[in-house]
Parts: C-alpha cells; sequence; structure tokens
C-alpha cells in the first residue's frame, strides 16, 4: 500500500489523537478504540532506542527481549496513520531506530521529551532532555537523517522546574520537526494540577512565526472531547492528543457515548478477549488492569467487581468475574 511521506500535511484539521501510554496504548487498546470511535492518528507505547538497536544488531527478533519489544510495536492496517514513540539520549541510537521502525511500515517516529517517569529520567531520557537542550538537538538531526522524508516529531512539556516555552520551545521548532506535542505542564508538575493551555497557545504562536509548517498538538487535562474542542478553539492548535481520559472510555471519539452498566461490562469482555487472542500469554495481564480499573466504575456494584477485578491473573479468570457478578445482578 502506498502511504504518504508526510500524513500530517494531509490531515483535516482539527485532528484527533491518542496519546502513548505505557502499559495502556497497546494493541489491544488501540483495537477497541477502533471498534467504538477511533481517533485520527494512533501512537503506540513507547519504547527505547537502544532496546531496538540491542534488538537488531546482538540479541535478535526471537530473543525475549526482542519478541517482547515486538508486541508493543504490533499494528494492524486499519491504524493508519500510527506513530512509533522512542525515547533515549544517544543520537546514533535514534538514527538506528528510525530506520528500523520505518523499515516496519510506521507512517512516523517521535521523540519522547516529556516523560516524568523516574527510571526514564535516570537514563537522561523523556523529560530530561529538556534540561539537555544540545543532546535534542543531535538526537532529532539523526532521526531526520534516518528518515528520509517520514515524518519526525516530538512530544515534550513547557519546561523542567518552570514554564521555559520561549527559550524550550523556541529551540525545538527551529529544529524544522514535523509535528510537536505540547503537554501543558511542566516536569516538576508531573501530572498535578491544571495544564496551562494559555502556554500551548504561546506555542502556536512561536510556530507561527519560526516555523508555520510544523503541526501543533496540545495535550494536558483534557476530560472529553467538547472539552478537547474548546482548548482547540481558545489555543489555536492543529489537534489534541488524550491521554488518559481513553482509559475505560472506548467510546470517547465515538458518535455515542454508551457509559451505562451493560455497555461498560461488554467493553471488559470484549478487551479481555481481544487482548487473549492479541498477546495470549505473551504479556503481562496486569497491564489489563488500569484498564478494568476505569471500567468497573458509575454503576452500582462496581466497586466489589473492580476490586474481584483487580485481583485475577488471567482472562478466564476476569471473565468468570464478570459472568459472575452478572448473574448475582
Amino acid at each position: 500500500m502506498n502511504k504518504p511521506q508526510n500524513f500530517w500535511q494531509t490531515l483535516k484539521k482539527p485532528f484527533f489523537c491518542s496519546a502513548p501510554m505505557y502499559g495502556v496504548s497497546d494493541e489491544a487498546f488501540r483495537r477497541m478504540l477502533l471498534m467504538y470511535g477511533r481517533p485520527d492518528v494512533f501512537w503506540t507505547e513507547m519504547v527505547p532506542a537502544d532496546g531496538l538497536v540491542y534488538m537488531a544488531e546482538k540479541s535478535g527478533l526471537d530473543s525475549k527481549s526482542g519478541r517482547s519489544l515486538m508486541r508493543i510495536l504490533k499494528f494492524v492496517h486499519q491504524e493508519r496513520p500510527i506513530v512509533a514513540q522512542v525515547f533515549g539520549n544517544k543520537p546514533e541510537n535514534f538514527h538506528k531506530s528510525v530506520l528500523l521502525l520505518k523499515g516496519m511500515g510506521f507512517d512516523g517516529v517521535d521523540i519522547n521529551a516529556g516523560c516524568p517517569e523516574k527510571n526514564i529520567e535516570k537514563q537522561g531520557a523523556g523529560a530530561a532532555l529538556i534540561k539537555n537542550p544540545s543532546l535534542v538537538r543531535e538526537i532529532i538531526a539523526a532521526a531526520k537523517e534516518a528518515a528520509g522524508g517520514l515524518p519526525v516529531s516530538l512530544k515534550t512539556r513547557i519546561g523542567y522546574n518552570r514554564d521555559s516555552t520561549e527559550e524550550w520551545i523556541g529551540l525545538l521548532l527551529q529544529t524544522k520537526l514535523d509535528a510537536l506535542t505540547i503537554h501543558g505542564r511542566t516536569r516538576s508538575e508531573g501530572f498535578g494540577g491544571e495544564a496551562r493551555w494559555r502556554a500551548i497557545r504561546q506555542v502556536v504562536l512561536l510556530r507561527n512565526k519560526l516555523a508555520p509548517e510544523t503541526i501543533i498538538i496540545g495535550n494536558g487535562g483534557i476530560r472529553d472531547l467538547l472539552d478537547a474542542e474548546n482548548k482547540i478553539k481558545e489555543s489555536g492548535v492543529d489537534g489534541a492528543m488524550v491521554g488518559r481520559a481513553l482509559l475505560g472510555n472506548p467510546w470517547f471519539f465515538g458518535p455515542v457515548a454508551a457509559n451505562d452498566r451493560k455497555a461498560r461490562l461488554d467493553a471488559i469482555k470484549e478487551h479481555v478477549a481481544i487482548f487473549d487472542e492479541t498477546f495470549g500469554d505473551e504479556k503481562n495481564f496486569d497491564d489489563l488492569k488500569k484498564h478494568f480499573a476505569a471500567y468497573a466504575s458509575g454503576f452500582e456494584g462496581a466497586k466489589e467487581l473492580r476490586m474481584k477485578l483487580m485481583s485475577v491473573g488471567s482472562a478466564e479468570e476476569a471473565r468468570a468475574a464478570v459472568a459472575e457478578f452478572e448473574t448475582k445482578r
């Protein structure tokens, strides 16, 4: 299939993206969104550049680590356009990773420069890159060289300990990225407090002056589709990326908000079936529990079901827990 070299330039605006949430944005989750209402652009979970290179050069695709990474990068045609997100701090490994991901057929590659997780930052990656702008320039250059026309984007925050939109985002825009996703909080704020969409508005104004071709995507604190649409209008971004609001809500982008008890129980069963079919016992079943906690809420007896689902360890046990709950109620 022929795909556009830069799909960002062909997207109808405003558009919506699903966020690259670690342990959440796997193929089973994305297929639930396909079923109920898809975003315009999908992201994978983030993968380590170092791990991809080691897998390719030493470990091999059939090794345990190789299979683990390939599970994260698995996708189906219906998910296009889909972007693979990479984290790390070595430009040479970003170069090699982009070559690999391009060969796997992804529609774009995204650099993670905003993850606040301590284990990621200890590696000098994620949000730690905000403190190392010269290294970020090298990473972007290495990724773009390897991409050969495949779009390269970056996801980050408005600063590390303070709002440094002018300096930090200004530097990024000078690299002429194809797209730039801005989370409206600093690294120090994590996911607490209100995301500052006024700062994201400043990013748009900077973009208009420095890099008018770069697509700007706003992220942070989106509650529902109407909220996303309002934030897009207020900030002037080209699109919005939605993260935690998608948990337990595959209807987010769909035409109908089917959030009653039956719809939620059916969604649990469907998600378990897709997870089991897609991964079998090759992926940690506990990854589903983030979804269970969100699905099992808002109806009578939800807490009881939620506690039961938190204790299961397999698809069969999850199905049995839901069946028992339906029988009792």
